[in-house]
Order: C-alpha cells, then sequence, then structure tokens
C-alpha cells in the first residue's frame, strides 16, 4: 500500500496544476465550461485522494467541490472559492511540491 500510496502523492502536483489552470480560466471568464472544469479537477483529488491514505488532501478538496457545486447547480456566490482554492494549492506545494512526499493523516 505505501507504493501506492507514494505513487499517488507523486501525482499530487500535476493533480493541483489541473486545479490551478482550471481556476485560472475561471478567473478570465466564469462561464459554466470553466467552472465544470474546476469542479472535476477538485472532485477527481476528492475522489482518490482518501483511497491512498491523504485523507486531509481529499476531504479539503471534497469541501471546496461543494461549493463549485452550489455555484452549479443553484447559482450560489462564487466569494469564497477562490481564497479556498488557493490555500489548498498553498498546502499541497508545501507538503507535495518538488517531488516531497508528506506524512498527512
Amino acid at each position: 500500500m505505501q507504493a501506492l500510496r507514494d505513487k499517488y502523492a507523486a501525482s499530487v502536483p500535476e493533480r493541483m496544476a489541473a486545479i490551478r489552470d482550471a481556476l485560472e480560466l475561471c478567473r478570465g471568464s466564469l462561464i459554466p465550461p470553466h467552472i465544470e472544469q474546476l469542479h472535476h479537477a477538485l472532485h477527481s483529488v476528492a475522489g482518490s485522494a482518501g483511497s491512498f491514505g491523504l485523507a486531509a488532501l481529499g476531504d479539503e478538496s471534497r469541501r471546496i467541490e461543494q461549493l463549485v457545486r452550489g455555484v452549479m447547480e443553484a447559482g450560489a456566490p462564487w466569494a469564497g472559492i477562490e481564497p479556498a482554492v488557493h490555500a489548498l494549492l498553498q498546502w499541497a506545494d508545501k507538503d507535495f511540491g518538488a517531488g516531497k512526499i508528506a506524512a498527512h493523516d
């Protein structure tokens, strides 16, 4: 299991890049396809991180994903999403960036 966890942890920077790219699209134009791309990127991490022993990463991604879903489905305000995504990206970069594999959870 540790080998699988390490392999997943090594993929976190790429997964965070997908979230970062989607957020940039939203910043440029907050339209449904861009919001959906951000939702998908967050959903991917939310659904997989816990399976590889990174529950905190998965939980925070899920929390933000649900905020984004609220925007998509109920027209909830966007305020708060961008700072939450930035905090997630900074945390992940600190713990998983540049080949680091952090001991979470």
